[in-house]
C-alpha cells in the first residue's frame, strides 16, 4: 500500500538535505534524493547524517523521504548496495527508488520499493509485472500519452500500486534506461549515473546521398517538460504521485518549481472538494508564499507537454540546449562599452548581475552578463548596459536586434531569502482544572497534544482585557509548525492567569503535539510480491534490460526468461547496436515523414523512412526509423579506446559482473 486512492502526491527533487528541506517547506509531499553511493545523478550523493536530518523535518508534515539506489550493479556492488539499503532504512527513509531487479533478489529491510524510470515502464504489461512483483510506485515512460496512462491504470490496482508521472524539468531523449551513447563514446554509463549528455550537442544531419539536411543543429535536445495545463486530465487517467525532475538543479528552482505546482494541485483539490470523487494531500499542513511562483524565471530550453496530448511539431530545443530567457526589449544603440534597450515593459527594471542573452545571424545564443546598468529614461523604459566583457566580442549585437533576459537578479536575491511558510492547523481548548489550567491541541489529522500546569486561580480585574490576552498569548505559535483555526475558552469565569504561565503551558502542549505526530507516523509498508511469481512479459532479453549481475538474472529466471544477454556495460555487444531508443522522430520535425507526406499531392510515395546520418566532429551515429511503433533508433558501436580501456582496468583490478558468453579457454 502506498497512497490511498484519492491522495496526490507532490514529488520534488533535492540535490542535498537543504534543499530538500525547503523543498518540504514549499510544499512537497514528498522529496527524492540520492543517498550516500548507487544513485543516478553520480556526483549527488548525501550523508546518512543530513538524511536523517532532512527526514525529521519531513516527517513533522507526514512528508516522505525516497532514496535512489538506481543504478544496475556489477555482483560486487550488492553487498555494499544491501547495506546502504540498511543504513538508509535505519535513518527512517519512507522508500527506495530502483532500477536493478538484483535488489529483489537480497536480504533488503522491510522498506517501501519503487521503480526508477529507468525501469522503462511503457506498456500495461510490464507495469502489472512491476506491481506483482513487490514494487509500490511506478513511474511511467515520459512518453506515455493519455490513454495509455489510463490503460496502465486500468491493469494496475490502485490500491497496491501508485502511479507516477513526471510533469516538469529537462526531458531525457530516449526512453530512460534505453540510451547507452555516453558509454559506447566515453565510457560513462548513463545506467550508472554518468551521462555525458550526447544528445545537448549540435549535430550535422545527412541522409543517405550525403547531402547535409540540418547544420550544427541540437536535432537530439528536448525543450524541458511542462505539464500545468494537463494536471486534471493526468489526475484522471490515474496519476496520483506528480515528479519534478531536478537532482541536479539549485535552491531557486526547486522553491519556484514546487510552489508553482502545489498551487495548481490545491486549486484541483479545492475544485474538486464537494464532487463525488474528492481528492486530498498525502501529507499535512498548508503552504504560503511570500512570491509568486513562475516556472519561466527558472533555466529552461522553452516548454513543450511533450506527448501527453498525442504528437507535437515542436518538442525539440533544436537552436541551443541552453535557457533563451524571455524577450524583455531592443537594442537602440552600440557603444563602445555599453548598449542601450528599449524595454517592451516601460516598468521593467534592469539590475546589476542580470543575464541578458540573444540569437547571432547563425541562431547561436550569445549570451551577456550586465556588470553594470543604467536607467537613462524610466518614462521611455530605456536603459544603458556595461557588460562584464568587451562589446567586440558580442557577435552580430546591433541596433534593433531583440533582446531576452534569461536571470532576473531580483527574482534570484527573493528566493535567496525565506520564501515560504508551511502550517498544519490545530484547534485549541485552554480549560481551568481543579488545581490550574489545561491546554489541549487538536491538529487537522487528529492528532492530539495535551499539557496542565497548577496554577492559582486568580480572578481578572479587566474581563474583556483578560481574555484578550489569554487569546494572544496562546495564539502564539510562530515559532512552531502549526497554526491557529480555532480556539475556545472554558472558563467558569475570566481569570487573570500570567504571560509566563501561559507561555510555558503552549510549549508543552506543543511538544506534546510533536511527539504525538512522531509517534504516529506509520512507515510506508512493504508490498509482498505475487507468489507463485508470476512470469516476465517476455522470454528473451536483451542488452536492452541492463542486467548486469547474477542476482538481476537469477531474478528473470525465477519469472520464466529464458534467454538473457548480458547488460552493454559489460562489453560483449561490440558491433552496431540501437545505443538510443527514442519517440521523437528526426524525420518528423524536419517535415520528412513518410506519414505526414501521405495526404501531400505531388509529395506521396516520394518520401521514404531512409536512415539519415548524425556527424558531431569524428562521431557518427545512423538514425534507422521504426515506423509502426512510430520509434527512432539511433545506431551506433562502441568506441575501440572504451573497449582498450576497459580491458585495462580488467587486468589491474577484475570486477564481477554478470556475461552470458562464457570466456574462451586460453590454450594451456
Amino acid at each position: 500500500m502506498s497512497l490511498l486512492p484519492h491522495q496526490l502526491e507532490l514529488l520534488s527533487p533535492a540535490r542535498d538535505a537543504d534543499i530538500g528541506i525547503e523543498a518540504v517547506n514549499h510544499g512537497a509531499d514528498a522529496v527524492y534524493i540520492g543517498g550516500p553511493a548507487f544513485g543516478a545523478r553520480a556526483t549527488a550523493g548525501n550523508d546518512i547524517r543530513d538524511l536523517e536530518r532532512l527526514i525529521k523535518h519531513a516527517h513533522r508534515f507526514g512528508s516522505r523521504i525516497f532514496i535512489t539506489l538506481n543504478t544496475i550493479l556489477r555482483d560486487d556492488e550488492l553487498q555494499g548496495a544491501r547495506d546502504m539499503a540498511w543504513q538508509i532504512y535505519h535513518a527512517g527513509a519512507d522508500a527506495l527508488i530502483i532500477q536493478d531487479m538484483g535488489l529483489l533478489e537480497l536480504d533488503l529491510p522491510p522498506i517501501q520499493l519503487h521503480a526508477s524510470t529507468q525501469t522503462d515502464i511503457r506498456t500495461p504489461e510490464k507495469a502489472r509485472f512491476l506491481q506483482d512483483a513487490g514494487l509500490s510506485q511506478i513511474v511511467l515512460a515520459r512518453e506515455l500519452d493519455l490513454q495509455q496512462i489510463a490503460a496502465v491504470r486500468a491493469a494496475t490496482d490502485p490500491s497496491r500500486t501508485t502511479i507516477e508521472y513526471f510533469v516538469h524539468g529537462a526531458l531525457c531523449v530516449a526512453y530512460s534506461g534505453q540510451c547507452f551513447i555516453s558509454h559506447a563514446h566515453t565510457g560513462r554509463s548513463a545506467n550508472r549515473g554518468d551521462c555525458n549528455q550526447a544528445c545537448r550537442l549540435p549535430y550535422e544531419v545527412t541522409d543517405a546521398s550525403g547531402r547535409i539536411i540540418a547544420h550544427e543543429k541540437h536535432v537530439l535536445s528536448m525543450k524541458d517538460n511542462n505539464q500545468s495545463d494537463n494536471l486534471r486530465a493526468l489526475i484522471d487517467a490515474g496519476v496520483r504521485s506528480f515528479k519534478i525532475e531536478g537532482r541536479y538543479k539549485d535552491m531557486g528552482y526547486v522553491k519556484n518549481i514546487t510552489a508553482h505546482y502545489r498551487k495548481l494541485l490545491d486549486e484541483i483539490i479545492e475544485e474538486r472538494e464537494f464532487s463525488d470523487q474528492p481528492l486530498a494531500r498525502s501529507s499535512s499542513g498548508r503552504t504560503t508564499f511570500s512570491f509568486e511562483p513562475d516556472p519561466d524565471q527558472n533555466f529552461n530550453r522553452e516548454f513543450t507537454d511533450y506527448f501527453v496530448n498525442g504528437r507535437k511539431d515542436d518538442i525539440g530545443a533544436f537552436d541551443t540546449p541552453k535557457t533563451p530567457g524571455r524577450a524583455i526589449g531592443w537594442v537602440t544603440q552600440v557603444g563602445d562599452k555599453w548598449f542601450e534597450i528599449e524595454t517592451s515593459d516601460k516598468a521593467a527594471e534592469l539590475h546589476n548581475g542580470d543575464g541578458l542573452c540573444y540569437y547571432d545571424l547563425q541562431k547561436e545564443l550569445v549570451g551577456v552578463h550586465i556588470n553594470r546598468a543604467e536607467c537613462v529614461s524610466a518614462r521611455k523604459g530605456i536603459w544603458r548596459v556595461f557588460p562584464k566583457n568587451e562589446i567586440a566580442e558580442f557577435k552580430d549585437l546591433r541596433k534593433g536586434l531583440e533582446i531576452n533576459r534569461n536571470r532576473d537578479m531580483d527574482w534570484v536575491r527573493t528566493l535567496e531569502k525565506k520564501s515560504s511558510e508551511r502550517r498544519i492547523g490545530l484547534w485549541a481548548e485552554f480549560k481551568e482544572t481543579a488545581c490550574g489550567f489545561a491546554l489541549t491541541l487538536t491538529d487537522e489529522d487528529g492528532f492530539v497534544g495535551t499539557a496542565a500546569i497548577e496554577h492559582v486561580h486568580q480572578s481578572a480585574s479587566d474581563a474583556a482585557k483578560a481574555q484578550a490576552s489569554l487569546r494572544e498569548q496562546l495564539g502564539r505559535f510562530g515559532a512552531t509548525v502549526f497554526s491557529v483555526n480555532d480556539m475556545s475558552l472554558n472558563l467558569s469565569q475570566p481569570w487573570f492567569v500570567p504571560a509566563s504561565v501561559l507561555n510555558q503551558l503552549r510549549r508543552d502542549a506543543v511538544a506534546a503535539l510533536e511527539q504525538a505526530r512522531a509517534d504516529g507516523f506509520v512507515r510506508l509498508p512493504r508490498a509482498k510480491p505475487v507468489e507463485p511469481p508470476v512470469p516476465f512479459p517476455e522470454d528473451t532479453l536483451t542488452y536492452l534490460a541492463n542486467v548486469y549481475n547474477q542476482k538481476a538474472h537469477d531474478f528473470y529466471v525465477k519469472h520464466g526468461v529464458k534467454i538473457i544477454d548480458a547488460a552493454y556495460e559489460s562489453k560483449e555487444e561490440e558491433g552496431e547496436v540501437s545505443l538510443m531508443i527514442t519517440k521523437h522522430c528526426v524525420r518528423f520535425s524536419m517535415s520528412l515523414c513518410p506519414k505526414q507526406a501521405k495526404g501531400v499531392i505531388g509529395v506521396k510515395g516520394t518520401i521514404k523512412a531512409e536512415p539519415l546520418q548524425l556527424i558531431n566532429g569524428k562521431e557518427k551515429l545512423t538514425l534507422r526509423f521504426d515506423c509502426k511503433p512510430c520509434e527512432m533508433h539511433v545506431v551506433g558501436k562502441m568506441k575501440k579506446s572504451v573497449l582498450n580501456q576497459h580491458a585495462r582496468e580488467m587486468k589491474e583490478t577484475p570486477m564481477q559482473f554478470y556475461r552470458t558468453r562464457p570466456t574462451p579457454q586460453q590454450p594451456s
